[in-house]
């Protein structure tokens, strides 16, 4: 424990100096180790406008597109598991809709595994919630919508379609669907860390989901979901200690799909999130509103930082990409 300790004191500097400098408001940092060890430890504030509120261990974060592979994807991975579902077959053997209206639409080709991998030709971004705040008309836009192919990216529209997909097999809505343990689809504002002061719904949001697709679609697949850092934790020591899921799910988030991709996650490449010196074995996933997860399987260890670094407004430069990659090579040794 005592060494733990000590490379926990080393990797908590940085994000010391980031609350110092006043980069982003405050944050969480947590480590974990396949034998259950674990430190956390809080800095800075939960909130800053229109009051100010001390950020505590305890606190709970939006964990944006944490959501992906804390939720969406074990789930998905399950489904495959059990028989449910064809990891390479096609969306519409789910969702035989999608692209209803034209045979020979590409998106009608996509598979599951397309999806979980970032390997489908769906844009980057789009701003779903401007078109509408019905989510039944937005999810049958999303369903209907002739997207522009393009070279495959990290997009959410990947697992938007497979949150459509877990809401047609289970016959609920994302947010009728178990969250999991020490999770949830909302939280109360007072103990949650803040996140931006929405342009568009007027008001500073704490304890409701800061995405915008999310919040017009009323939950999806690739964000909305809460935690704190014990939980975050919690779901990392399942997966490091096999007791979380089964390890044929466990083999498939490790397995690579591309150069920077395995099904769900992120895995170590250069200038990813998680540092310099990863292990080959650590898989790992950001979050918009300041939020990681790093599990590094070789080493048996797993950190989580949580920050708000877009509160009060994400149009600031934060500095977060260089805070976790800094975190991530003290956390590793380099001193």
């Amino acid at each position: 424990m005592s060494d733990l300790s000590q490379l926990f004191d080393r990797a908590f500097a940085p994000l010391e100096a980031a609350v110092a400098a006043k980069r982003i408001p405050g944050g969480v940092l947590g480590i974990v180790d396949r034998d259950g060890h674990r430190i956390a430890r809080a800095i800075g504030f939960a909130q800053l406008v229109p009051k100010q509120r001390p950020m505590t261990v305890e606190t709970w974060f939006d964990l944006a597109s944490l959501t992906k592979v804390i939720f969406t994807t074990p789930r998905i991975l399950a489904l495959a598991e059990d028989g449910v579902i064809d990891l390479d077959a096609p969306l519409i053997s789910v969702l035989p809709d999608l692209r209803q209206y034209d045979a020979g639409a590409w998106e009608r080709r996509v598979t599951f595994r397309q999806c979980l991998g970032h390997q489908a030709p769906f844009p980057a971004v789009e701003p779903i919630y401007t078109y509408g705040r019905d989510p039944d008309l937005l999810r049958a836009f999303i369903l209907q919508r002739e997207w522009r192919a393009r070279e495959p990216v990290y997009s959410d529209i990947n697992f938007i379609l497979l949150g459509f997909a877990l809401e047609r097999l289970s016959e609920k809505t994302i947010r009728d669907i178990e969250p999991g343990p020490g999770f949830a689809w909302s939280a109360e504002p007072e103990d949650t860390a803040a996140t931006e002061d929405c342009t568009w719904r007027h008001r500073v949001l704490s304890g409701e989901v800061h995405d915008d697709n999310c919040a017009a679609l009323q939950g999806a697949g690739h964000a909305g979901l809460f935690g704190t850092a014990a939980s975050v934790l919690d779901f990392a020591q399942g997966l490091l200690d096999g007791t979380g899921t089964s390890q044929r799910s466990i083999e498939l988030m490790r397995q690579p799909l591309s150069a920077t991709r395995t099904h769900g996650w992120e895995r170590p490449h250069e200038g990813w999130s998680g540092g310099a010196f990863c292990s080959p074995g650590t898989i790992g996933h950001t979050g918009f509103t300041g939020t990681g997860l790093w599990i590094d399987f070789d080493r048996g260890k797993a950190w989580t930082l949580l920050t708000n670094r877009i509160h009060p407004t994400r149009h600031v430069d934060s500095g977060i990409v260089a805070l976790r990659q800094a975190i991530g090579d003290l956390i590793n040794g380099v001193r």
